[in-house]
């Protein structure tokens, strides 16, 4: 069995695609919508095979976004080695987005940063 993708809701779907895309390489399929619902989707592809969907729809509120709470706590994208983490960091706070940690090395063996996506949903990009 394979985790085929994780699916989140976000206030701006255009901004969060180009979001992925620019700095993570995700491809894109057409945009999905649903009339009857007002939902919206894409599926972002990564090379790998892994997907994320990211979704919205009328109605849906803004969570909490607090780093401990039931429920979604991060996303996990592999840059490949530490270099490729410490300037993809530096790059996302550069312009503009919130970095909560690191670079750095944990304590069970990953080196990795925490990032802000658009909406305040937390990524940790690990080598």
């Amino acid at each position: 069995m394979r985790l085929d993708h994780m699916a989140v809701y976000v206030q701006d779907l255009e901004i969060t695609r180009l979001f992925y895309e620019k700095y993570f390489g995700a491809k894109s399929n057409a945009q999905y919508h649903n009339p009857k619902t007002g939902l919206r989707t894409y599926f972002l592809s990564f090379d790998n095979g892994s997907r994320i969907e990211i979704m919205s729809k009328p109605g849906v509120a803004a969570g909490g976004g607090g780093a401990e709470q039931t429920g979604y706590a991060h996303l996990a994208l592999c840059a490949g080695d530490e270099q490729s983490v410490d300037a993809l960091t530096d790059r996302l706070r550069n312009d503009g987005y919130a970095v909560y940690s690191g670079p750095r090395l944990t304590g069970d063996g990953y080196y990795e940063s925490c990032v802000s996506d658009p909406d305040g949903n937390r990524i940790e990009i690990i080598a």
